[in-house]
Order: structure tokens, then sequence, then C-alpha cells
């Protein structure tokens, strides 16, 4: 069986639709969402809708939880700004799907969180080492949040983040996403229509403050601020 896994899309659905064209094209039998379908930018419904007529599970990551939770960021004045547009324009059914996302997932002998095995919403695994998986029972450990594409094998488990299809930081900015056979592991990118999103945010009211990170895949969102 081949899957394809995705996560933090942010509402950039430009990304999107072009992540799951290349998955399309590689014909894999199933896609599976790591969390965060929206924050950030303008195209949450849009985002939501392509999962849901897909049926392509999500799990609960915390740009999820803040939007369906009514709740915020404490980290950064910008998450919460976006939060406040996006609640007014979101479909309640939409909400209602996010509601429902899982934490955890097990598929075969793959665990899949949003962000990490001690904190599955909001943990970030920034570097991730042989200690930290020698703690945890289980084979291949796949989860989100950071942005940052990763894979890496500790012994017999093997790590690996997809990276963003919507908000790269890993000084890439080509959506990001990853593929799984026979418990292997390829990493992709993938271009598309970044100027679409530009346009949009501007016309939702956000300067390049809040999508200039796009253009070159830096971390510049998540100023403690």
């Amino acid at each position: 069986m081949k899957i394809g896994v995705i996560s933090d899309i942010h509402g950039n659905y430009e990304a999107l639709k072009s992540v799951l064209k290349e998955l399309d094209g590689l014909d894999v039998s199933e896609v599976y969402s790591l969390g965060d379908v929206v924050g950030y930018y303008s195209q949450v419904n849009e985002c939501c809708e392509e999962l849901i007529e897909r049926n392509i599970p999500n799990l609960m990551g915390n740009h999820d939880w803040y939007l369906s939770s009514g709740g915020f960021c404490l980290r950064s004045k910008s998450v919460n700004d976006c939060l406040k547009y996006q609640r007014k324009i979101i479909k309640e059914e939409n909400v209602e799907w996010l509601r429902k996302s899982e934490v955890q997932r097990f598929l075969g002998n793959i665990h899949m969180v949003h962000g990490g095995w001690s904190d599955p919403i909001d943990e970030y695994i920034n570097e991730p080492s042989m200690d930290y998986f020698s703690r945890i029972e289980g084979k291949i450990f796949m989860s989100g949040h950071t942005h940052i594409q990763i894979l890496k094998q500790f012994g017999d488990k093997i790590y690996c983040n997809p990276g963003s299809v919507g908000q790269p930081r890993d000084n890439n900015p080509k959506a990001a996403f990853a593929v799984v056979e026979n418990n292997k592991i390829k990493l992709h990118r993938v271009e598309y229509d970044m100027e679409k999103v530009f346009q949009l945010m501007n016309k939702a009211g956000f300067n390049d403050y809040y999508y200039g990170s796009l253009k070159s895949g830096a971390k510049n969102l998540c100023r403690l601020e």
C-alpha cells in the first residue's frame, strides 16, 4: 500500500491543490493529514472541504484546536490576528469537522500525531534524537507542527516530518509532503501558485508581514509578540 502524508496546510489552498495533484500522479491509495488544516491563510473553507470531499482523515493540530475550541495562541499575535479573521469566514460545518479530528492515529506500524509523543497537539520535535524515540514503543513515527521536513533513522526506528504543505520553514518555499510504501518513506516538494495566496491575503486585509515568509520558506511567523 502506498499512502501520502501531508501536514500544516494552514489555509493555503493553492499549495494543497498542487500537493494533491502530485499525489494523484503518484497513485497513492490513501492520504492522511497530520493536522493544522487552518491557520495563517485565507482559504480555510476550501482546505477543509477538499479534505472532506476526498475523505482524508485529519489529526488535531494546535491551530485546528484554537479555531474549533474558540481558544487562542499564547505565543503569537500574528496567529491570533489570523484566527480572528478565520472565525468570521469559516463555515460551521467545517468547524464541526475540525472538532472531530483525532489526536493520534495508528496505521499498521506507523504512529502519527501532530506535535509529539508527550504532547500530541503542541510539542515541537525540533531535534529528533535516539534518546527521545528509544522511550516510545513503535517502529515508524510521523508528526508535523515544526514545518521542517525531516527523515531520520534511529536504530530500528524511523522518524519523519513530511514538512508543511502551506508554510514551509526550512528555507525551501516549495510545498512539502511524504509518501510511504512498504515501510519506506520518500520526501517530496512541489511548486504552487504563491501569487494567488498573496492576492487573497491582501484582499482579506493582510499585508506582506503575514505572508512574506512564503517567498523564501523562512521561519518568521512564530514571533513571540
